[in-house]
């Protein structure tokens, strides 16, 4: 098992910054992949960034050159720095991450964390 326990998120005004951390617990070891992904009201819940155990990431065309994702292994944690926010990065933001032990893959959610961009 895997816990997944967010935090950082609040309202900030267009063009801040905000940095969201992900710190995982439990059978961290068999880890592969961890992302965040958002979820905006009547909207489906997309993928925002990934990064995998080798250091390989990932970001939506949305975000790019603006969200940076990156982990401490030493912490298990793992960061989304936002920069330039947008009212449409407006969304509840999710750590998800994938694992595999025993010859199963298992893909583990945290509570989420409540991003609001406005003035």
């Amino acid at each position: 098992q895997v816990q997944l326990l967010e935090s950082g998120g609040g309202l900030v005004q267009p063009g801040g910054s905000l940095r969201l951390s992900c710190a995982a617990s439990g059978s961290i070891f068999s880890i592969y992949r961890e992302g965040w992904y958002r979820q905006a009201p009547g909207k489906q819940r997309e993928l925002v960034a990934s990064i995998t155990s080798g250091g390989n990431t990932n970001y939506a065309d949305s975000v790019k050159d603006r969200f940076t994702i990156s982990r401490d292994s030493a912490k298990n944690t793992v960061y989304l720095q936002m920069n330039n926010l947008k009212p449409e990065d407006t969304a509840v933001y999710y750590c998800n991450a994938d694992s595999f032990r025993f010859g199963n893959w298992n893909n583990y959610w945290g509570q989420g964390t409540q991003v609001t961009v406005s003035y």
